[in-house]
């Protein structure tokens, strides 16, 4: 598939292309601009590698078919925007307590409601994170080019099969519907995560059983084990635990601390001239690039400018951000929205540094020229 030959194509495509090369064998969907492309292509060309695509009647039934794909045992994946995001947030909650590993892309676009189907924006960082009510941890990550496209799928995939989760995978209507030059890796060079299946005696099978590692094993639905699946807190036989407040506290623990204790598998981030950087840009997605084009000119000038660059949006990278805190005089959040990762960095910087946001919300991307007038004049007396 694609074998190490370098193509032109879009993030959609290479949101399909690194789902497929993950292994992703089942595709529901509903058409929504701009995330429609990522349907067609797993449309005409997942059967090819023995999947099923399914169009499904809304996004809520999308998200309930991949549920069940995944419990069939296929690796499964959905794509939305804002609008079907909103939809899926039940059956989101259903498999985060069920433990599902899916993968679902959102590509942002600007709202709320409908909004502006065909211009780019980053305000669904927050419902990433707390869109499904109720107590819960959230893996999400944020691409910035399509080179990151086809890795971060993949690596949407591993985190997904691995930690027994749906991960959030998120673009936005730009990054999705340009073109880029990428190098797609020979299949047999990447790593990819299988989940933990189950090997006891289906009689002895315990669905929800703690190995000791925090994630219990899988039993695919029709390899021979029964099982009681419910959005319901359970315990470790799968049926519901609400009688029992121990057991309640226990579940609700188990799906923070298999995250919780791995952050350092999880968290991904990147910084660019932090070392000594008076100055530093918190950026991700499309918006990182411009930071990162800011960092260069602003050096050029004299200005002291560095970038961290979240990948890994949710768990939110707090390392990252108390290392430079430490050094920087100015930590200048930039963000399409008006202002959700903003005050996450806020609350880590603790007063430690001054923090200034510069949020942009009409559509269009934010530009180096702008970052760069916003850092002179944030740091006046400041650098």
């Amino acid at each position: 598939m694609d074998k190490g030959r370098v193509a032109v194509i879009t993030g959609n495509d290479a949101i399909a292309k690194g789902a497929i090369a993950a292994g992703m064998r089942f595709f529901a969907g509903y058409p929504i601009t701009p995330a429609s492309e990522i349907s067609h292509y797993c449309a005409e060309n997942l059967p090819k590698y023995g999947g099923k695509f399914i169009q499904m009647e809304d996004e809520i039934g999308s998200m309930a078919a991949i549920i069940g794909a995944s419990m069939a045992g296929a690796k499964s994946m959905t794509s939305t925007s804002g609008p079907g995001f909103s939809l899926m947030q039940e059956n989101l909650g259903f498999a985060i307590m069920a433990e599902v590993p899916c993968v679902v892309v959102d590509v942002m676009r600007f709202g709320p409601s409908q909004g502006v189907a065909t211009v780019p924006a980053q305000a669904d960082v927050m419902q990433a994170r707390w869109g499904t009510h109720g107590d819960h941890p959230s893996i999400t990550l944020a691409l910035s080019t399509v080179k990151e496209a086809y890795e971060l799928t993949i690596r949407a995939f591993n985190l997904a099969e691995k930690y027994r989760t749906p991960v959030i995978l998120l673009s936005d209507a730009t990054l999705s519907q340009m073109s880029e030059k990428i190098e797609l890796p020979d299949p047999g060079t990447l790593e990819i995560i299988d989940r933990k299946i189950a090997t006891v005696d289906p009689e002895q099978f315990q669905p929800y059983e703690d190995d000791g590692s925090g994630i219990c094993p899988f039993a695919p639905y029709g390899s021979g084990y029964i099982w009681y699946t419910t959005g319901i807190v359970h315990d470790e036989t799968g049926f519901p635990a609400t009688s029992d407040p121990d057991k309640l506290a226990i579940q609700i623990d188990r799906l923070y601390d298999k995250i919780n204790h791995n952050l350092e598998d999880i968290v991904q981030v990147e910084e660019y001239l932090t070392e000594d950087a008076e100055v530093i840009l918190v950026a991700y997605g499309s918006v990182a690039r411009a930071a990162l084009a800011t960092a260069d000119t602003a050096r050029r000038e004299g200005i002291k400018v560095g970038v961290v660059k979240p990948v890994t949006i949710w768990p939110f990278p707090e390392q990252a951000i108390k290392k430079v805190r430490e050094k920087a005089k100015t930590i200048l959040v930039c963000e399409m929205n008006h202002g959700q990762l903003y005050w996450k960095v806020r609350e880590v910087v603790e007063g430690k540094a001054q923090i200034a946001f510069l949020g942009q919300y009409n559509g269009k991307l934010i530009k180096p020229e702008k970052i760069l007038a916003a850092i002179k004049e944030v740091t006046v007396g400041v650098c």
